[in-house]
């Protein structure tokens, strides 16, 4: 290392070090009287060396280099005196093996004035002493920028951690979605919703529901953008307002399933917060252990508690019509709205077709989508300039085109678009009118599909060519299994039968394919996804596909597998996740063929060729297998999950080609690395007609994977009622358990498939096995609400008092998912809600905690308990503030809990209320407080706000029913000392001002000075100083504020408290000053500050060095350098 630094003749500072080495070397054979110096000249290398290595990472300053080259210089002097000394050594020649003997002869005959001896050695001594304080300079430095460095890394940390836990939420990003659509308005439309009053109502009054149907095309989804768009304007900046938002869409049934949907909502509303909400990182941390996903019944509850930490909750859900209604999602989506608008206060905007939704939502405000005549008319204003020349040059002709298609659209935004494409290849103005003429009219769907005829009849006006790739896009677009984007499209369009490789001069360009459709295909900008451009296009190419393309499914499937024939996919991938990725970005339409191949071909009869030749080549379909299965709760790329031909056949329920496998010699019971058989990928799939193949082949109907899963619990838990009984049929053990101890039972009973648990019970599933975490099936039905099953496994002599290693019975599994129906059931069964858990939990206890307000109100009326205590004396009011439930809070107030109750800290539901920072509580908590007037009540209420609810200016009323502002326990300390803890210094400010005492001493923060100091509060220590706080004033352990802030670390603090002429030697009962109370904690940069101001005299007999090192040595944060 070359610092730049010349020093005499010997170069730069590493010369200087080696130099120093070199003239150690020559007096390891140096007899005893040399030892002192040999002793001093060894800690001079060892400490050159160590600046060597600390300066190989350091950027000096100006007085540091010269500091450094003055040191430098000292050095070199010295160790050339010394050097000389020596030089006689030098003179003599060994030899040999007998170097030691002649180095030996050469030192005793070697003559050495004591008094120069004396003096080397001092100038030694003196250049480490000098060295040491120019380290010791640097590793303060070197501390604050590595603490700077280590909270860089940290953050980044953070960063990267919280994107992990948002992204296992949810993948999808509907703000991709929302910018596209805003970038699709026409400026200046859709402000009639925005100014309507229904509009203004609902954003102004929380708790509120606008449902907004809609014809088709009636621009339902450009409002609903406009909507969201105004509300992140309207709240801005305000971190307590939640906003969340949801575009269904048909075509994503993979990605929005009911509680795919909830989990996007929980992401988005988790995403505002400056950290994420503890109960989002704790539902990650137990199913990313276990490589699971969250139950229903987690997400709803998780949701719940972090809708509650916001003062307001806006849900903006478009296309309801377009959310799955045959798995009963749209419904279930629909009441999980409607219940954190009633539970949560969420105010909840919806659009959808007029369906039986309608129906739901009736009772609420409503407001209809429509095209107003204003925004038609300024969209076709925007637009006009897509027409030829000769209708820009036409005042007259663009006025009629505008009023014939207003007139025409009634309503339908969509007609507009279609209308206007419709003239775009028009030659003059008389083949305008006749197009005008010729639109069709009306107010139904009847109207689009004349629409979409005349748009096919001007594509196959069309040259042949652009005819045929109108075509082939129209094809994929409308019959692929999800949206694809742009370049999976343009990919899928190049493939070339029978060749190995995409030949890249045959993609097509996506503007061309725009324009050859005819204005039935756009791209979305933002996210890449081609599309057709509405819900009502797909419903027209679904009805009239055989008129269209009659052979897209096997056309798509022989793409698909010669794309995943490619030589470029011969060989898995076993390296970093990153590695996978890269294949997946690099060829586009992989992940699409790998995950749909079977799908489309599972529609078509008899197989091409190309498909068996694909499940023959074991490389290419391990390479497929892996970026199928990637991303799967238990994928891992290191492991390979190696798939064979057979396996991908039974997943995706081929039977022709598991029997020609079978018959080329595929192993029945070939394994993959997940341990799967194909029975297994059978049955956990639903495929009845391969599931009866293999078994009639011989495979094991025991086989089970890598988690202990045999076929039978994987149909039972995936709610495959043809496959479980089939399976029966064929002899499965229905009481085989996973590794965790599941039985088939308890894994349908989970997923409430009643269906099967009917016909495992038939034949003989034990009801009372005890599993994970103890639980039996009932356990687990009871969890998930499903109250048919639960009803119909006590009926079958499920124990309703059994309990789980945390002493849960069924009756608190429910209550803690808020399963209400499911309660009263159990309740009915004779269920005792006075029992408790490991917690000392009752029913009511759990559902105050969870903040399932219905619940309560049950329990309540019920006859539960409302005084009951847990292990730790708390209440269920206590419970519910603990929890940020201000609902709760809410529920049982209004029944008469007793706010005054403390638990074993003493603390109330009103310090729980602050410490949570909920304000509708402490307000409730307060005036119930004040009502009471309880004997030490009005005294301390001032202390009560302080204790952690100094949080708006509006509590401080309560200051008016304080009779004594220095009312102290030995819980809070006075009210001056909790604010000054908890940094509210308006709070503080106001104590101050009416009074308060800035010295009263005691209680757990000593004096207020301590308080503010302990926390770094600065603003507070300054007001407490300028009004009269002693600065010196020790506690009853003899602290003082000095040693607060020096054993928390504020370096800051710790400077303002001296230049205001604190005592840093005053000592503690113990005997131990600031100074030793900063090394005792490793707070370096105080201890560094502190020795400047303090005498060798209170050193307490340590030298500056040991204290220094004391403190390096007991600075115990970890450094993780792997992200550096």
């Amino acid at each position: 290392m070359s610092l730049g630094f010349t020093f005499g003749s010997f170069g730069d500072f590493v010369a200087l070090v080696e130099l120093a080495n070199k003239i150690r070397k020559e007096f390891l054979d140096a007899p005893t009287e040399f030892a002192n110096i040999a002793a001093e000249l060894r800690s001079l290398a060892i400490l050159l060396q160590d600046l060597e290595i600390k300066l190989s990472g350091h950027r000096l300053d100006a007085n540091q280099q010269a500091s450094l080259a003055e040191h430098s210089a000292n050095c070199q002097k010295v160790l050339q005196d010394l050097q000389k000394k020596v030089q006689k050594c030098h003179s003599l020649e060994y030899s040999g093996h007998e170097f030691g003997k002649q180095a030996k002869k050469v030192w005793q005959r070697f003559k050495w004035d004591p008094e120069d001896a004396k003096e080397l050695r001092q100038r030694i001594t003196s250049n480490i002493t000098m060295l040491n304080a120019f380290q010791s300079q640097l590793s303060s430095q070197t501390t604050f920028e590595t603490r700077q460095g280590v909270d860089q890394l940290n953050r980044r940390q953070n960063d990267k951690e919280r994107v992990r836990v948002l992204d296992w939420l949810s993948k999808v990003d509907y703000a991709l979605q929302q910018s596209d659509f805003m970038g699709r308005r026409q400026p200046g439309t859709g402000e009639w919703l925005l100014n309507s009053d229904e509009y203004a109502q609902w954003h102004q009054s929380p708790g509120q529901a606008l449902f907004c149907p809609g014809m088709p095309g009636a621009g339902k989804t450009i409002c609903t953008a406009i909507v969201i768009n105004d509300l992140n304007n309207r709240f801005n900046g305000q971190k307590d307002v939640g906003i969340a938002y949801i575009y269904c869409n048909f075509r994503r049934r993979e990605d929005q399933r009911l509680e795919d949907l909830l989990l996007n909502l929980l992401k988005q509303l988790s995403q505002t917060r400056d950290s994420l909400p503890a109960d989002v990182k704790a539902l990650f941390a137990v199913h990313q252990e276990k490589r699971t996903r969250p139950l229903f019944e987690e997400i709803l509850r998780t949701l719940h508690l972090v809708s509650n930490m916001f003062r307001r909750v806006f849900l903006v859900v478009d296309a309801l019509d377009e959310c799955q209604a045959d798995d009963g999602c749209q419904a279930r989506l629909v009441s999980q709205l409607l219940k954190l608008q009633s539970e949560c206060g969420a105010n909840v905007f919806a659009t959808s077709r007029f369906t039986e939704i309608v129906e739901i939502f009736r009772g609420a405000p409503s407001l209809e989508i429509r095209a107003v005549e204003e925004d038609v008319r300024k969209y076709l204003d925007g637009n006009l300039i897509r027409l030829p020349g000769f209708v820009r040059r036409n005042p007259d002709l663009q006025e009629e085109i505008r009023s014939t298609i207003v007139r025409l659209v009634r309503g339908m935004f969509l007609l507009a678009q279609l209308h206007l494409e419709s003239l775009i290849g028009k030659r003059s103005a008389k083949a305008v009118r006749t197009a005008l003429a010729r639109l069709p009219t009306g107010a139904d769907d009847s109207v689009y599909d004349q629409a979409y005829k005349d748009a096919m009849r001007r594509i196959y006006g069309q040259l042949n060519d652009q005819k045929d790739l109108a075509l082939q896009a129209l094809s994929w677009i409308t019959c692929a299994k999800r949206p694809l984007t742009s370049l999976e499209l343009l990919h899928a369009l190049a493939i070339e039968e029978g060749e190995p490789q995409l030949d890249e001069d045959n993609l097509p360009e996506i503007e061309d394919i725009l324009t050859v459709c005819a204005g039935l295909v756009t791209t979305e900008d933002e996210s890449g996804i081609v599309r057709l451009v509405h819900y009502t296009t797909q419903e027209f190419f679904e009805r009239t596909q055989k008129d269209w393309f009659p052979n897209v499914e096997s056309e798509i499937t022989l793409h698909c597998v010669t794309y995943l024939s490619f030589e470029v996919f011969t060989s898995p991938i076993f390296e970093i996740d990153g590695t996978l990725q890269e294949r997946l970005a690099s060829n586009p339409l992989f992940d699409y063929s790998a995950r749909y191949w079977g799908i489309h071909a599972r529609s078509t009869s008899p197989l091409d060729t190309a498909v068996f030749q694909f499940l023959a080549s074991s490389t290419n379909v391990a390479a497929a297998g892996q970026a199928l299965l990637a991303g799967g709760p238990t994928y891992s790329q290191e492991e390979g999950n190696i798939l064979d031909g057979l396996h991908l056949a039974a997943y995706f329920g081929l039977l022709e080609a598991v029997a020609a496998l079978i018959s080329d010699g595929h192993p029945v019971d070939v394994r993959d690395t997940r341990g799967c058989t194909p029975l297994i990928w059978s049955a956990q799939r639903g495929h009845e007609d391969i599931t009866r193949y293999l078994l009639e082949k011989g495979a094991e109907i025991e086989k089970h994977d890598r988690l202990g899963l045999t076929p039978l619990a994987c149909a039972a838990e995936k709610g495959h009622d043809a496959v479980t009984q089939l399976l029966i049929e064929w002899g499965a053990n229905v009481n085989t358990k996973d590794f965790i101890d599941r039985s088939p039972l308890s894994l349908a009973a989970s997923h409430g498939n009643e269906a099967i648990c009917r016909m495992l019970l038939k034949e003989g599933a034990a009801v009372e096995v005890t599993g994970y975490r103890g639980w039996t099936p009932l356990m687990f039905a009871s969890a998930s609400g499903h109250e048919s099953v639960t009803k119909l496994l006590i009926d079958q002599g499920g124990d309703i008092h059994a309990k789980d290693i945390h002493e849960l019975t069924p009756l608190l599994t429910a209550v803690k998912a808020g399963h209400l129906s499911t309660c009263r059931m159990l309740l009915e069964r004779g269920s005792n809600m006075e029992t408790r858990d490991l917690d000392g939990w009752t029913a009511l206890l759990q559902a105050s905690a969870s903040g399932h307000e219905n619940a309560i109100e049950f329990l309540i009326n019920q006859g539960a308990d409302i005084e009951a205590r847990d292990a730790h004396d708390r209440t269920a009011v206590i419970l519910a503030a603990r929890m940020s439930q201000p609902k709760a809070v809410q529920v049982l107030v209004n029944h008469g809990a007793d706010t005054e109750a403390r638990d074993l800290d003493g603390r109330t539901a009103l310090f729980w209320a602050a410490e949570n920072s909920l304000e509708s509580s402490i307000q409730l908590l307060l005036d119930k407080h004040i009502q009471a007037r309880s004997p030490d009540g009005t005294k301390d209420i001032a202390l009560k706000v302080a204790s952690l609810g100094g949080v708006s200016d509006r509590f401080w009323h309560a200051l008016e029913h304080t009779t004594n502002l220095d009312s102290y326990d030995d819980t809070f300390g006075t009210a001056l000392q909790c604010a000054s803890s908890k940094g509210y210094q308006n709070f503080v400010q106001v104590l101050v001002d009416k009074g308060a005492n800035v010295n009263a001493c005691g209680g757990p923060y000593g004096t207020a000075l301590q308080a503010a100091s302990r926390r770094g509060h600065r603003g507070i220590v300054l007001l407490l100083l300028d009004n009269n706080a002693d600065i010196n004033l020790q506690d009853e352990k003899g602290l003082t504020a000095l040693h607060a802030a020096s054993a928390e670390g504020y370096v800051e603090i710790a400077q303002l408290l001296l230049d205001r002429n604190a005592t840093p030697s005053l000592q503690d009962n113990s005997g131990e000053t600031a100074l030793q109370a900063g090394s005792r904690e490793g707070q370096l940069l105080v201890v560094d500050l502190l020795l400047e101001h303090v005498a060798d005299i209170d050193l307490g007999g340590e030298t500056r060095d040991s204290i220094r090192s004391d403190a390096i040595a007991n600075d115990g944060w970890d450094m993780d350098f792997d992200d550096v």
